[in-house]
């Protein structure tokens, strides 16, 4: 079993930055692919970003390639997003989720992830 909790989430102006943390517990954190998606009210839960087990290979959203970067650190069992020039439309709640490692990775597709953090608010307004 492996519990998920993202801490970082917040207010932050058209343009700004901001980072957010999933911390892993109660099994082996690095054995896992760890995603992130969001949901903004209304609207289905949309595919964010992978990372795999050590860092190496990873993968974006086209609505966040070359504003996002997801990074790891296993030994404090954490992955990293990091938000930079965020719009309005980033304005969502955002999910950390781990997937069993798998050599291609997970599609960035809600069923391929088995655990699920509860979310962070990302809000980007004036």
């Amino acid at each position: 079993q492996l519990q998920l909790v993202e801490s970082g989430g917040g207010l932050v102006q058209p343009g700004g930055s901001l980072r957010l943390s999933c911390t892993g517990s109660g099994s082996a954190f690095r054995d896992y692919d760890i995603g992130w998606f969001r949901q903004a009210p209304g609207k289905e839960r949309e595919g964010v970003t992978w990372i795999g087990t050590y860092g190496g290979n990873r993968r974006y959203a086209d609505s966040v390639k070359g504003r996002f970067d997801i990074s790891r650190d296993n030994a404090r069992a954490t992955v990293y997003l990091q938000m930079n020039s965020l719009q309005p439309e980033d304005t969502a709640t955002y999910y950390c989720a781990a997937a069993p490692w798998s050599p291609a990775g997970p599609e960035l597709r809600a069923d391929a992830f088995d655990y699920w953090g509860h979310g962070a608010q990302v809000t980007v307004s004036s």
